[in-house]
């Protein structure tokens, strides 16, 4: 049995130092809610029909902004969502592994991926934030501790636009009860509006969760 478990623990050791054991890169955003808590804050958030949607303009969500020394928010997100990330001196991207939950890709160039805002900022917009100030869009469209921003493919977070989850999803299906949290919380805590039908496309994703 000594033996036995020499070789195993041996063996797993060499899978190890090969890479083979090494964990995949994984999309994490921060502060994503249970399903209770996303439940209580689905009940508290204000059903509203949508307003102001002509006078968008992204510009008016300042990003991406510097977070910390040459790094800025798309440069920061990068490296927290990726696996071996390596940067350059000006906080670039140069190497990594990069895995998008949304359709389930994996991506080793940087130039594969956007940094989707998980509520769309035009959806923002119409959802409340066309009467908050360019500081607070600011913040908003900058927003690392809120489950907020996440690297995915970047022509699936341009299929997806400005949609609400009403008319989009994920395609990887046991992702969406992760997408509808993540959404939940980011408009409780921004304190935005939301539609009847996409409410009511939340409680669906909410209700698939284990």
């Amino acid at each position: 049995m000594r033996l036995v478990t020499r070789v195993l623990a041996t063996a797993a050791t060499a899978a190890i130092a090969a890479g083979l054991l090494a964990s995949p890169a994984q999309a994490t955003p921060p502060n994503i809610p249970s399903k209770a808590t996303a439940q209580t804050e689905l009940a508290a958030l204000t059903v509203a029909a949508e307003a102001n949607a002509s006078t968008y303009d992204r510009d008016l969500f300042p990003h991406w902004i510097t977070i910390s020394g040459t790094c800025n928010t798309r440069e920061t997100v990068l490296k927290r969502d990726g696996s071996s990330v390596v940067v350059s001196s000006a906080c670039a991207a140069a190497s990594g592994s990069w895995y998008s939950p949304y359709d389930g890709a994996t991506w080793t160039a940087a130039a594969d991926l956007d940094i989707d805002h998980v509520v769309p900022l035009a959806e923002a917009w119409r959802s409340g934030a066309s009467a908050w100030t360019t500081s607070k869009r600011q913040s908003f469209a900058n927003d690392l501790t809120r489950p907020q921003l996440i690297a995915v493919t970047d022509n699936v977070n341009q299929a997806k636009s400005d949609q609400d989850p009403s008319t989009w999803q994920p395609s990887v299906a046991g992702y969406r009860c992760t997408y509808a949290r993540m959404w939940i919380a980011v408009k409780y805590y921004w304190g935005l509006t939301l539609q009847s039908s996409e409410k009511t496309a939340l409680q669906t994703m909410l209700n698939s969760c284990g």
